[in-house]
């Protein structure tokens, strides 16, 4: 976490976000490239591709907090791709991604008003409602925590490994 001092709330927050992405960043250690890749489920999900998968919703959220949708939009997504590690990347890269990304949250939130509200882009799965910074990282924490879960069983799937029991 930042050196700066951040409000109990804050600190809750991130230090719960972290904890949930150090359950995630668990699940992939050891394991080979092929294994990153590997989609042995019914779903087409691969550790690698829930790592990068999450680190780019983050790196969006947050981008949402800090300038509303315009700035969550203002970076083009690749939906196939985000779920999976390309040939030519590492789940090195990834994770090593990933903590650029935290650590990147960890600054933003430090100076974010957790009551500053941005209504959510157009879509047909958000209601016409805005969201708080507060909100914003709640929903990381659930998302991170249901993609953990989910590389969770990819991971027991694999080699009988788990993150928990």
């Amino acid at each position: 976490m930042t050196t700066t001092t951040l409000s109990a709330e804050k600190t809750d927050l991130l230090s719960t976000l972290a904890k949930h992405r150090g359950f995630l960043k668990f699940t992939v250690r050891g394991i080979t490239e092929e294994q990153a890749r590997a989609t042995p489920t019914a779903s087409a999900l691969s550790l690698g591709g829930l790592i990068k998968h999450v680190r780019d919703v983050e790196e969006s959220w947050m981008r949402f907090a800090v300038g509303g949708a315009e700035l969550m939009e203002s970076v083009a997504g690749d939906w196939e791709n985000g779920h999976r590690l390309l040939p030519e990347e590492s789940l090195a890269e990834a994770l090593a991604a990933y903590e650029e990304t935290a650590r990147k949250t960890e600054e933003i939130v430090a100076g974010l008003d957790l009551d500053a509200a941005h209504p959510l882009p157009e879509a047909p799965w958000f209601a016409k409602e805005s969201w708080t910074a507060r909100r914003v990282l709640l929903h990381l924490i659930a998302e991170t925590s249901q993609h953990s879960g989910h590389a969770d069983i990819i991971r027991e799937t694999l080699d009988g490994q788990k993150t928990m029991g």
